[in-house]
């Protein structure tokens, strides 16, 4: 099932406040990107990121999730309204992901 493009555009909203937000459309879902970086994606409507140290000490219940099957497990955002928690979360995350490959 791939992803609506209103929920795209709502968790674009939610991050609004930050900047440097991106996406790239992939085979019906999207890849998110902060400063260059990938920090998750929507699959299947769930907002995901990448299980990151401290991505899993402010989310220490939020459950791991298959993206798509042979993919890495990732972090299910349940707090996707609050915009405070995702700028704050993608801040933290930010120094931890690897610099993008060059092309």
């Amino acid at each position: 099932m791939a992803s609506s493009k209103e929920y795209l555009e709502y968790v674009l909203e939610q991050l609004s406040s930050l900047d440097d937000i991106t996406y790239k459309a992939m085979m019906g879902e999207y890849i998110i990107y902060y400063q260059g970086k990938i920090v998750g994606g929507i699959y299947d409507d769930r907002f995901l990121v990448k299980p990151t140290k401290s991505a899993m000490t402010m989310m220490p219940e939020a459950s791991l999730e298959l993206p798509y099957e042979g993919a890495k497990e990732m972090l299910l955002v349940d707090d996707i309204d609050n915009r405070d928690f995702l700028h704050e979360l993608f801040n933290a995350m930010v120094d931890e992901l690897p610099a993008p490959k060059k092309k």
